[in-house]
């Protein structure tokens, strides 16, 4: 028999976290303990407690949360993060004999989490400041414009300001050509 993985995942203020806590309760009512993996890109920043819908101290010491204010906010945290954080979260609340429960919105770490990536580089910081400064005299439309020299396919998916995955994008080009 296959452990279980619960899993709450929608668009912003649909009640996700609210039904996630009654879940919880319902499952302690019947001897079971839940522990919710926050799967939401902006919970995962210490002091990101306005705009964000935060689960309260009480709510989360009523039910354990993971993946709550673990980075500053200077600190990067991707959906590669979020998949092997979620995956030992995963394997160590089921052998305490508790069920994860994954609950967010944040769509690209549930892709990341369930279907994994492709082999491509990590994150390189060294490319990611030559993309910057670049991007500081181009704007990032003007890096959009040149994704679309190299990459046509993927610049046509992308907004001109969509500044993090453009910036992906030139960096996974610059690594592997």
């Amino acid at each position: 028999m296959q452990a279980k993985v619960l899993s709450i995942v929608g668009p912003t203020g649909v009640g996700k976290s609210h039904l996630a806590l009654d879940l919880a309760r319902q499952c302690r009512l019947q001897g079971q303990n839940v522990e919710i993996i926050s799967m939401d890109s902006a919970l995962v920043y210490r002091g990101m407690d306005i705009g964000t819908a935060k689960p309260t101290t009480a709510e989360q010491a009523e039910v354990i949360h993971h993946l709550i204010d673990i980075r500053d906010p200077s600190e990067s945290y991707s959906a590669a993060h979020f998949a092997n954080d979620a995956k030992q979260l995963i394997e160590k609340i089921q052998a305490r004999g508790n069920i994860p429960l994954i609950v967010g919105g944040t769509m690209l770490y549930w892709r990341a989490w369930v279907y994994g990536f492709s082999k491509l580089p990590p994150a390189d910081p060294e490319t990611r400041k030559r993309i910057d400064a670049e991007a500081l005299l181009l704007g990032w439309p003007g890096m959009h414009a040149k994704l679309a020299q190299i990459d046509p396919i993927t610049a046509y998916r992308l907004q001109p300001n969509d500044s993090q995955r453009i910036q992906r994008a030139l960096e996974v080009y610059a690594l592997t050509g």
